[in-house]
């Protein structure tokens, strides 16, 4: 009682502090508790007290941790484990039907479904109805398993609801009391001695009851009706079933009386008590009562009755009143009337709070006695009632749980103990794995544990097993317990979800901060890895992983990279896998080879499976029969796997003593006696029910919510059809109990899990999906029609009160006279993407729809459904984009690509892939990039243009900014990937041997998956230097890394784990590493050293004759290669050796070096023969023999050989050079030249041999990376086929990767710090080109009248866009060495003012010539004034500033004037009226607070001001003000003080303005470089608060900002250069409207003159136009009427939209013309060439 008591108290004080907090509006409690330190007062991993890692907490407020949640997360096993969280309201209606049914048809029909939608929209939780009575047939009854089912439905209700889970509704009858269905043996017995001295009753009640002596002990059965009556259920002939059923009800009230009269004599006897004697006289809706509500717990939270009473019931109308009151006879059944009054007026009131009762009183009235029309206002408020009355106690369940229920890691954890459980309860046997589990947990094995075996051997439960023996085991230690039986809950499917349920967990119980949790893969992968060394000797930690082959594939889970191989001490990790599926077996054995940490799981064997059946049959008090233990043994003998053994004790289960023998056989294979099951269950259900009901489970993506089941089956018009043969229901729904009815003949096989925040079920074990796919889905027809009612379903066709069209069969039509059609709402749900708040704010997704629907429409071959349902439906790709990881979205594309090509899927697919960097943390950025990249191909590709439209209409609402024109790489083209991620440029880049991975290095390591384009691991090894070099061994395993600062990092590939050897050559620097699979070599110019792959030194061996050593080569065959360099910088010779146990010879050559893989030949350039290309063999002898030379006059920085040795290529000064080695021609051999373009030149470098140029698949291109550009070349011919501009800095490595897969691609990295991969196969497509600069844009300028013209301004050049088309009209540079400071573009757009170094020149802007040229130099400001008619330019040297103003075009001094003492960094300002220039000066006492003020039109000084203003700061920045000619701002570092030059005094003012100010002067804005966003009204309004904020203030750090008003006063935009973000806020109502993630760091942000749009100028050269289409100002601008969405027609007639693809080469282009006919050729000859090519190296092998 203390411990709650001080847990209460530390609660107390908790709420206190977050009551006074200042964060209390914007954080939970649950929030509020991380900010605390944690104290454990039973935690033994720490001793208690503070949390370490908290120790240093500002708070001394100390909080336990939840003992309930502790002991989940510490996987403490037992039968008090807490109940699972629920995410279903399940309600059991109980009611005598007939006297109800009015009110229950009108609950169905309004209420049911309103509280379904109120759930899922508020809570996210599922509504289900469960009324057994409704839709229930005579022939339901045959079996007497009713009663029961309906038990079973309340227990589910209880244990799955939240909140409400019964209610009863009565009145004036008591219903059916039906006879046992099952009497215990013993009370049978005194039964029938009571019925002795009655031998008819005697012989009538062991006629009916049967004795099954395989119940222990005995019980005695009812027979089902129809062994009797045959035709009870006979509805083919009416006559015959009447007669039956009639007899039936005869023969029970006959047995009725029978028992009652011999219960009453055992009563008188006290042979039984009150309560059994009870149990022949119990109504069901009592017993249902009874476990509903009088034995249930918390009824005042969970239950509800409604009570009517009717007045003056006429009980002679004996047809109507019969309905709703017991009638015995003609009159009055009193004995169930005292009944019900003692159940009604007694029992319920004693066991439920009066305001859970609800009571009504009605009049009878007309011939039915109740009716809608009579009777409206009652049940509007018997509706209006009930509605809100099951809300209440919703919402309250809601708030009354505690933070569990919406922890979802808790839920998750706690379903995987409770499947442990169960698990474990009915497992037996193994002994000798379990004890080999349990010494692997004893001993000092730091290797993971493999279990493996064939599916159904039971891995699963000996994993559930060993897991729970952990305690015992670890008796003298606290060991904590992580279990995952992955594939069975959404966080146990795929790998990220996976790997953060378990890091929480461990952080969780070692008190690590939970925050520091990364999001991102792959640092989540090294991440998990960490937290391992948590584990303690005093807490172990014990880890199982069942099933690995269930986990998705998707983000490489299935290459078991985030698996440890190396375990840290008190860690050990059990897993289990499937030996054939997916290939993960084998996989796992690669990264363990260790073949004593493999347990292979074989079947149980006929003995133990034998024992294993008795010990459960005795579980469940049953037993078999010794004839039908011989069938079960022969069966046994036949297959023992467990889930076999499992089939058939379920299969026996239901065997009776007198069963006959056709009902006792057993199938002798999983398979077989899965479909006797199915068949079994088709014959007691109908075939059409139980096929598709099971159809629907079996081809649903990951399972289905009862509801959802529900559903479906009520929209199945077949199912429907065969249900309602015989009668027509009040609602077209399938009745609750038939589906419960099949769900109970599957005990154990259908499981529940959560999938996308439901609970769904779903098959446990593979082959019930194997049986079902093979029973049902064999017919191609029926399994499209499954997957098309699905596809119906999530899209809410029929949602929403929409009626759905029927047709009534023949059979109905003629036994029912019912029209042929009719129309019908099924009350299914609306499927939206999203569902919002009442704010408009998005409140949940619909995770269902997004992931389910796709998956159908693909497998019903509903393309144009999907493509516009989905692929090409912006609202669903953005809410599945944003609600999912990116590569679900992605998965959809790829599976509709492996079915049908679609080449605007294709492109779709890769422009999400290509902005899948910015998309996985900006999912609003959806619209943008789409319509940034795919802006070309709008007129060409109809889907793509709905899809764009979508974005231009729909996507303004997540981001209002939409990029005007075509402004990013559109996919299609060579580019595939753009990889990002590393801080510096990646020198470091290599490629797995399977060209599966691509391993970078800079000052971290970055693992791309080549095949999707994501980062695959992220390694931080912490190191300061830059990767220089990178190695991968052969057996990719590890890579091998040296940095600038002489340190040496060791990787392993497959886990993340790292080593760094500090120093690893002595004296001069080292040069570079190669590695083999156990050794890697590093180097220096003095020597080289041998380390074993673990970083041990195994050998210094120095350089012969003190050579400097330029690059070694290891190889396999230990024919290890030397190059080494001339002692004399200046000569250009080198020495290449070949070095083994029999070769040390040497082979001189200079300048450039080619060999080939075996070492054997070489080509060179050799001083005999300057720069001819010589060829050289090694001979058996060891010498090198001269074989041919090719001549060449022109000196080689490198040569290349392609993969298969067959072309040579040449790098010169003006291109390159390329032989075809095969060729059979003359010594000399033909070169095709390949030139660069005008302008372009190659640059040596003198210490590498390493070559910028390598050849594609079948050597078709030459490729090479030339400064920013990659030139591909015909290799044939020498034709420049395309120029790529495909970086922004300058290419540093470049490498190929191809294969026999028709892999042809190109690496290549830049020191703009990107990676990026080229399909050369794709090197025809077009390329539609993005105009940009040469240079990084520093500024921007707009002309103010002619919309169309801007300028940026860049270090030496000038661009003259085209603001309608987007295009770059033209460049402008007087010379190739200017500097640019300023410029101007006058309003007109005619003329360009800019300042270089020594000049100030006038431009034609629309000739791009120079008019006029004005020495005047060191000009740091540009001022247009008088219409732009006059240019006032400032510049400044040493301390005097000079002011000269010309005329434009003309270039005519006007005036000039020089000041004395102004700071060069503050700039003059130029009042709004252009008449006075404001200079900052100085006087001669050299104070800074000294304005000169002169006349702007005649340069005239008028005066000086003194500011002496309250608070004065030295300011750093003047700036007029837009609405007063005479004012100006004074800008400081905390202030902004407006200020009247002419009366020379301030005027206001306003703390934290940083001058940016709206053309009104009305409103300023506050950004400091520390983050934040506040609007401030410089002008008092009494409607506004003066200050509002825009983005909160949080420390990020300090970064660039900047902010502007648009002209039009509407918005606030402002840019964060950390973020590399720009939001947008409407100023009326303080909205975010747009969050834009930059392609490049911006420098330069302007807004365009009308207001509605954005200019960018970036880093990378590139000019953006966004507009900003505010969605409540969509009038201000038509995206629609833009000129890039106009259709536009060529002259072929064929739709275009202006956009071409450029045919020559500008330095601001990406330049591509396709080469339509070379294409052609090349894929109608590509086939030929190949096998000609591998005859020739066919031939020229083997003369060789």
């Amino acid at each position: 009682m203390e411990s709650k008591k001080e847990s209460k108290g530390s609660n107390d004080k908790l709420v206190e502090a977050f009551m006074k907090s200042e964060i209390k509006k914007n954080l939970s409690l649950n929030d509020l508790v991380k900010e605390y330190s944690r104290v454990d007062s039973g935690n033994r991993r720490n001793g208690g007290g503070v949390s370490p890692d908290n120790a240093n907490s500002d708070s001394d407020i100390s909080l336990q941790k939840n003992p309930k949640k502790l002991r989940v997360f510490e996987g403490l096993l037992s039968d008090d484990l807490p109940p699972l969280n629920s995410k279903i309201v399940r309600i059991f209606t109980s009611s005598t039907f007939t006297d109800t049914q009015l009110e229950r048809n009108a609950l169905m029909a309004d209420v049911y479904p309103k509280i379904k939608e109120y759930c899922r929209e508020n809570h996210g939780l599922e509504f289900q109805v469960v009324d057994m009575r409704w839709g229930v047939r005579d022939e339901a009854t045959d079996d007497h398993m009713t009663t029961e089912l309906c038990m079973n439905e309340i227990r589910n209700c209880q244990r799955l609801s939240t909140g409400p889970n019964f209610v009863v509704f009565l009145g004036q009858k008591y219903g059916y009391r039906p006879i046992p269905t099952i009497i215990d043996g013993a009370e049978f017995k005194k039964l029938e001695e009571c019925t002795q001295q009655f031998p008819e009753d005697l012989a009538l009640l062991q006629k009916w009851y049967q004795v099954d002596t395989n119940t222990v002990p005995p019980v005695y059965i009812l027979r089902p009706i129809s062994t009797v009556y045959y035709n009870f259920n006979n509805k083919r002939n009416a006559k015959l079933q009447e007669a039956d059923s009639n007899a039936w009800w005869d023969t029970m009230c006959d047995l009725q009386k029978i028992l009652r009269r011999a219960v009453e004599v055992l009563l008188e006897k006290k042979m039984i008590d009150e309560e059994g004697a009870h149990n022949y006289y119990m109504s069901v809706t009592e017993r249902e009562i009874q476990n509903g509500i009088l034995r249930a717990k918390d009824t005042g939270d969970h239950a509800l009755a409604y009570i009517r009473s009717i007045e003056d019931i006429n009980i002679s109308v004996l047809r109507i009143s019969k309905l709703f009151v017991d009638i015995a006879g003609r009159s009055l059944d009193t004995e169930a009337q005292d009944l019900l009054d003692n159940l009604r007026d007694r029992k319920i009131p004693a066991a439920l709070a009066e305001e859970n009762i609800a009571r009504f009183s009605v009049t009878w009235t007309g011939k039915e006695g109740l009716d809608n029309d009579t009777h409206k206002e009652y049940i509007e408020e018997f509706c209006n009632h009930f509605y809100h009355s099951i809300l209440k106690l919703v919402d309250d369940a809601v708030k009354k749980n505690d933070e569990l229920m919406h922890d979802r890691i808790y839920a998750d954890i706690l379903q995987h103990l409770h499947m442990c459980l169960n698990l474990v309860k009915l497992f037996k046997g193994r002994e000798e794995i379990i004890h080999r589990v349990t010494e692997y947990l004893k001993g000092s094995n730091n290797i993971p544990l493999i279990m493996y075996g064939e599916s159904g051997c039971g891995k699963t439960s000996l994993l559930a097993k060993s897991a729970s023996l952990v305690r015992e085991v670890y008796n003298d230690a606290t060991p904590v317990l992580l279990i995952r039986f992955l594939g069975t809950s959404p966080d146990s499917s795929t790998i990220q979800p996976l790997l953060h349920s378990l890091c929480v967990q461990i952080s969780y119980l070692y008190d690590q901060p939970i925050e520091d949790i990364p999001s991102d893969l792959v640092l989540l992968q090294g991440y998990f890895k960490k937290l391992l060394s948590c584990a303690t000797k005093e807490s172990p930690m014990v880890i199982f992983l069942d099933s690995l082959d269930q986990i998705s594939p998707t983000d490489g889970a299935h290459s078991l990279m985030w698996l440890p191989t190396r375990l840290p001490p008190n860690v050990k990790f059990v897993v289990s896998s499937l030996p054939k599926l997916y290939g993960v077996l084998d996989t796992l054995f690669k990264l363990i080879s260790n073949k004593g940490n493999r347990i292979e799981i074989t079947p149980l064997g006929a003995d133990l499976g034998g024992n294993i059946i008795k010990t459960w049959l005795e579980r469940k008090q049953r037993d078999v029969s010794s004839s039908q233990w011989e069938i079960v043994n022969a069966a046994i003998s036949k297959c023992n796997l467990p889930l076999y053994v499992k089939l058939v004790f379920d299969e026996i289960c239901r065997w009776r003593s007198f069963s006959k023998p056709q009902d006792t056989v057993l199938s002798h294979s999983i398979h077989e006696i899965i479909n006797k099951l199915f068949e079994r269950i088709e014959n007691s259900h109908g075939k059409t029910l139980v096929s598709r009901a099971l159809g629907y489970i079996t081809a649903s993506k990951s399972g289905l919510s009862e509801a959802e089941l529900e559903d479906l089956l009520s929209l199945d018009e077949k199912v429907l059809n065969d249900v309602f043969q015989y009668h027509i229901p009040p609602v077209r729904r399938i009745p609750p109990l038939l589906w419960t009815r099949i769900r109970n003949d599957l005990p154990g096989y259908l499981t529940e899990r959560e999938a996308d925040g439901v609970n769904v079920i779903n098959w446990y074990h593979r082959q019930f999906i194997d049986v079902c796919k093979e029973r049902y889905f064999r017919n191609l027809n029926f399994l499209n029609e499954i997957h098309s009612n699905i596809s119906d379903y999530f899209c809410g066709t029929w949602g929403g009160g929409r009626e759905k069209p029927f047709e009534y069969s023949e059979l109905q039509r003629s036994r029912l006279g019912s029209e042929k059609t009719g129309l019908s709402d099924r009350k299914v749900p609306l499927q939206p993407n999203v569902h919002f708040d009442s704010d408009g704010n998005v409140c949940r997704y619909n995770l269902r729809k997004l992931s389910e629907l796709p998956h159908h429409l693909l497998r019903s071959n509903r393309y144009d459904d999907l493509y516009n349902e989905c692929l090409f439906n912006y609202g669903f790709l953005r809410a599945k984009i944003a609600s999912m990881p990116l590569q679900m979205t992605l998965a959809d594309f790829e599976e509709l690509q492996e079915k049908v090509f679609d080449k605007d899927t294709k492109i779709l697919a890769d422009t999400i892939r290509l902005s899948a960097s910015i998309l996985t943390h900006y999912s609003d950025m959806l619209g943008p990039q789409i319509v940034g990249r795919l802006l070309p191909l709008y007129s060409t590709h109809p889907k793509i243009r709905n899809l764009i439209q979508q974005c231009d209409t729909d996507g303004i609402n997540f981001c209002s900014l939409v990029p005007t024109h075509h402004c990013y790489h559109t996919p299609g083209g060579p580019l595939q990937y753009s990889l990002e991620g590393h801080l510096f440029a990646p020198y470091g880049i290599s490629i797995t041997s399977d060209t599966r991975y691509l391993i970078s290095a800079s000052n971290r390591i970055i693992i791309f998956d080549l095949s999707t384009g994501e980062v695959f691991r992220t390694i931080f090894p912490g190191v300061e230097g830059i990767v220089s070099t990178l190695s991968i061994s052969p057996n990719d395993k590890y890579c091998v890394c040296s940095t600038t600062i002489n340190q040496v990092i060791i990787c392993n590939i497959q886990t993340g784990d790292f080593q760094i050897i500090e120093k690893p050559v002595e004296e001069t620097s080292l040069l570079g590493v190669s590695s083999l699979s156990s050794e890697f070599v590093v180097y220096n110019s003095r020597a080289w050293y041998v380390y074993s792959i673990d970083g041990t030194l195994k050998q210094r061996t120095p350089v012969y004759q003190a050579t400097p050593l330029m690059e070694i080569r290891l190889k396999q065959n230990k024919e290890h290669v030397f190059i080494l360099e001339s002692v004399d910088e200046n000569d250009r010779d080198r020495t290449f050796v070949v070095l083994n146990a029999n070769i040390d010879d040497h082979f001189q050559f200079h300048t450039a070096l080619a060999v080939t893989k075996d070492s054997k030949t070489v080509y060179s350039c050799i001083e005999l023969s300057d720069f001819d290309i010589a060829v050289y063999t090694r001979s058996p002898r060891f010498c090198w023999e001269y074989q041919r030379s090719f001549n060449n006059t022109e000196e080689v920085y490198s040569l290349c050989l392609s993969d298969d040795e067959t072309h040579l290529a040449a790098t010169v000064a003006p291109g390159f050079k390329v032989w075809d080695l095969l060729a059979k021609l003359s010594k000399e051999g033909k070169e095709v030249v390949m030139s660069l373009p005008h302008g372009i030149r190659n640059i040596p470098n003198k210490h590498s041999l390493a070559s910028l140029c390598l050849f594609s698949r079948r050597n078709e291109f030459l490729c090479a990376g030339v400064r920013k550009y990659i030139f591909v070349w015909d290799v044939k011919n020498g034709t420049l086929v395309k120029t790529l501009d495909a970086h922004f800095g300058r290419i540093c490595r470049l490498m190929s990767v191809t294969g026999p897969d028709r892999t042809n691609k190109l690496i290549s990295s830049s020191l703009d710090k990107t990676i990026k991969v080229w399909n050369i196969e794709n090197i025809y497509e077009d390329v539609y080109s993005i105009d940009r600069m040469e240079k990084p844009v520093d500024d921007i300028c707009m002309a103010a009248d002619h919309i169309s013209r801007a300028i940026t301004i860049t270090r030496n050049c000038l661009g003259l866009w085209n603001l309608s088309d987007g295009r770059l009209l033209k460049t402008l540079s007087s010379s190739g060495s200017s500097i640019i400071s300023q410029a101007k573009i006058t309003s007109n757009g005619l003329y360009i003012v800019s300042a270089e170094l020594g000049n100030v020149l006038i431009w034609n802007a629309e000739e791009g010539k120079t008019l006029q040229t004005v020495p005047l130099r060191n000009v740091h400001q540009l001022i247009l004034n008088e219409n732009d008619t006059r240019c006032i330019a400032i510049s400044s040297s040493l301390n005097r500033v000079k002011c000269t103003c010309i005329e434009v075009p003309r270039a005519k001094e006007v005036y000039t004037f020089e000041l004395e003492g102004q700071k060069r960094n503050k700039n003059a300002v130029l009042t709004c009226d252009g008449l006075s220039l404001v200079f900052p000066t100085t006087n001669k006492a050299g104070e800074t607070n000294i304005l000169s003020v002169y006349h702007a039109k005649t340069g005239a000084h008028q005066f000086k001001v003194t500011l002496k203003y309250s608070n004065y700061q030295e300011f750093h920045t003047l700036l007029p003000m837009p609405n007063d000619p005479s004012q100006i701002a004074i800008i400081d570092n905390n202030k902004g003080v407006i200020f009247d030059i002419k009366k020379k005094s301030a005027v206001k003012s306003i703390n934290k303005w940083n001058g940016v100010v709206n053309s009104t002067g009305k409103y300023g804005l506050y950004a400091p470089t520390r983050g934040g966003l506040e609007l401030l009204a410089l002008t008092k309004n009494p409607d506004k608060p003066q200050t509002q904020t825009l983005i909160p203030r949080v420390a990020e750090g300090v970064f660039y900002v900047k902010c502007l008003f648009t002209k039009n006063d509407k918005h606030v935009v402002y840019y964060h250069r950390g973020h590399r973000t720009i939001r947008v806020f409407r100023i009326s109502d303080c909205k975010q409207l747009a969050h834009y993630k930059c392609h490049a760091q911006v420098n330069a942000m302007e807004g365009t003159a009308d207001g509605t749009g954005l200019l960018l100028g970036a880093e990378d050269g590139s000019f953006v136009i966004l507009t900003i289409a505010d969605p409540q100002n969509a009038n201000n601008i038509k995206i629609e009427e833009l000129p890039s969405r106009q259709l536009i027609q060529d002259p072929n007639g064929s739709a275009q939209n202006g956009f071409t693809i450029g045919s020559h080469m500008m330095a601001a282009k990406v330049v591509s013309k396709p080469l339509s006919k070379v294409r052609q050729h090349l894929q109608s000859k590509r086939q030929a060439k190949e096998d000609k090519m591998n005859s020739i190296l066919k031939d020229y092998t083997s003369k060789v």
